[in-house]
């Protein structure tokens, strides 16, 4: 889920982009991420996910292929980056998020038994949950697309921000704010979710646009480092970490501009237990100072159309047609290449 930084975030501080405007950017994408939503908003009208003949859901593969299509058509070079092993700190977010999609799960059940509809679909994408075999798909696809994807040590996103920090990528994706906690010069939203999106328990659509929110822009707005931002992000808490009862994004921000860090804070009862220095420490370090790893030779291929059909259409029954007609919409890009040669 990531630290909710939107408080902090105005609306000055996002460049509403077209699709266009990015062609021929170098962009590393959160793989987890990007399949998480299209696991969860990619369903039938029941808010079941897609499936193919066996049982298997295609809700991610048909939201990776077309989106990245529709990126590859518009010039822009992407990389997807998947995640590894978390830092021990994350265990109690994941187990919290798995308690929440088992509960999730029974309340799809419960609404299925029932017949609503609507109580399905706004469940069934809780309980959406991201299986192995899916990633393995993933980066099958990839393969076939002539897409290169990384795999990290760690935190995918802390991987997509360093490759934007090294310039290896002009900016990462993402629809966390992590990313410029993890040191990403540019935060791309939004590029993964196109069109409108509904808002959290309302009959409300909103337009979707990408946006381009500057990590040196929001720091010197605010007057702080980037080892300050983390430390404002500890305080409302994290992924490691719980944040502090009552402090909510303006309240720690001002604690952060006024004490400098949160060792100096005086004004909160019981602050160094509940944030002890080993702790401290330990998130300063996922953020500051990630586990990653250096990428050298990344390259696009031509994708290859006949192992794509024979995957996404003999094995997991998409449309021939429409999976044939997408593939001629890239069929100009060059057939092979290193990086550079794209600029």
């Amino acid at each position: 889920m990531g630290v909710d930084l939107s408080p902090l975030i105005d609306e000055d501080d996002k460049e509403k982009v077209e699709l266009d405007s990015l062609n021929s950017r170098k962009l590393s994408i959160d793989g987890y991420n990007a399949l998480y939503q299209f696991l969860t908003t990619i369903r039938g009208e029941d808010g079941s996910p897609l499936m193919d003949s066996q049982g298997r859901i295609t809700s991610h593969l048909s939201g990776l292929f077309y989106r990245t299509i529709n990126f590859l058509e518009k010039g822009i070079r992407v990389v997807y980056v998947f995640d590894g092993k978390p830092p021990e700190l994350k265990a109690k977010e994941i187990e919290e998020r798995q308690r929440t999609r088992e509960e999730a799960l029974k309340m799809y059940e419960e609404a299925r038994t029932q017949g609503n509809v609507e109580l399905m679909k706004k469940y069934s994408s809780r309980a959406a949950s991201l299986k192995n075999y899916m990633v393995q798909d993933a980066k099958r696809l990839l393969d076939l697309l002539g897409v290169p994807w990384v795999q990290a040590p760690s935190e995918g996103e802390a991987q997509a921000a360093y490759m934007a920090m090294k310039g290896i990528v002009w900016g990462s994706v993402s629809q966390d704010y992590d990313s410029l906690l993890f040191g990403s010069p540019r935060l791309v939203r939004n590029l993964t979710v196109s069109g409108k999106r509904k808002l959290p328990g309302k009959d409300i659509y909103i337009d979707i646009s990408p946006e381009i929110i500057e990590t040196p822009r929001l720091l010197e707005k605010y007057g702080i480092t980037r080892e300050q931002l983390v430390d404002v992000a500890i305080l409302i808490g994290t992924d490691f970490n719980i944040g502090v009862k009552g402090i909510g994004p303006k309240t720690a921000l001002k604690l952060i501009k006024k004490y400098g860090r949160i060792e100096e804070i005086t004004e909160v009862p019981g602050l160094k237990e509940l944030l002890p220095e080993s702790v401290l420490n330990e998130v300063r370090g996922i953020f500051l100072k990630p586990n990653v790893t250096d990428v050298e030779g990344l390259e696009w291929k031509q994708a290859d159309e006949e192992g794509l059909v024979e995957f996404l259409c003999n094995e997991r029954n998409f449309s021939e047609e429409r999976v044939r007609n997408a593939l001629r919409r890239i069929k100009k890009r060059p057939a092979t290449g290193a990086l550079d040669e794209w600029f």
